[in-house]
């Protein structure tokens, strides 16, 4: 199969980092993805992100709550998803 196949999808994570720090409790507006307090007073937001619509779905959400963005940085991706019946 090739990498181009769309029934292999890699899922991209990203860090998203953001000034001020956030409580768990705002993990549900994210997602679910991580949110890590750091120790200069910023948030990074970590986790998978399905594609780029819900990444900007992120980032549109951050803007929403006025949170300032430090940075968005894409980190390694996670395993290939496979359809159903593939094998890896």
């Amino acid at each position: 199969m090739s990498s181009s196949d769309p029934r292999r999808q890699e899922i991209q994570r990203y860090a998203i980092r953001v000034r001020g720090r956030l409580a768990p409790r705002w993990a549900a507006r994210f997602d679910g993805m991580a949110l890590v307090p750091q120790d200069d007073g910023t948030t990074v937001i970590d986790g998978p992100v399905a594609d780029q619509p819900a990444l900007h779905g992120l980032l549109r959400t951050i803007s929403d709550l006025g949170l300032p963005l430090v940075s968005v940085t894409e980190t390694a991706p996670q395993a290939p998803t496979h359809a159903r019946g593939d094998q890896p």
